[in-house]
């Protein structure tokens, strides 16, 4: 039942940017999931794990909020860890030690899959970016910006890259053709 907030809860760094009606942080993992699993496929890595990293990396919110880096200065909060900690306590014990490891290798992981995991968080932030610009609101090019800045991956500097030369329509002429 606490991932169904996760549906209701929206992604507030977006409001920054003058956006009145922002993503939720459901849509957001789940598109974070889906651009993890191709940039595992391009990097070589597991995509079923890349994919479980991704649906699990901001599960927390449900309990602190969605906080935006500017929020972050100022305010200190439980490690996603503990807070994950707290939310499996009931858990079965195999579904809280799976869950738990998941958000600690996000969290402190070094493989490929947790690199690729980390690029597809900020790919999926500067997509959403571009749609909002699509949209009128130019103020989300710091958000383009700053978060392609960030991208390691060969992989994903590849898609962000295509992402920027296409708009909101664009995947419709595959079927249109």
């Amino acid at each position: 039942m606490e991932a169904g907030a996760l549906k209701r809860a929206k992604r507030s760094g977006w409001w920054i940017a003058g956006i009145k009606d922002p993503e939720t942080i459901a849509e957001h993992s789940w598109r974070t999931a889906l651009i993890g699993a191709v940039l595992a496929m391009m990097e070589g890595a597991d995509p079923a794990r890349v994919a479980l990293l991704c649906t699990f990396h901001d599960t927390q919110e449900t309990r602190i909020g969605d906080i935006p880096w500017i929020g972050r200065r100022y305010i200190q909060t439980a490690s996603n860890e503990a807070v994950t900690a707290d939310q499996v306590a009931d858990a079965h014990p195999a579904v809280a030690e799976g869950i738990s490891a998941i958000v600690n290798d996000y969290e402190n992981g070094e493989s490929l899959e947790v690199q690729v995991a980390h690029d597809a968080d900020k790919l999926e932030c500067m997509i959403q970016g571009l749609e909002y610009i699509q949209q009128g609101y130019p103020a989300a090019q710091e958000w383009v910006d700053s978060t392609r800045a960030k991208l390691k991956l060969p992989s994903a500097i590849q898609l962000a890259d295509a992402a920027q030369t296409m708009n909101l329509a664009d995947w419709q002429r595959t079927y249109l053709r």
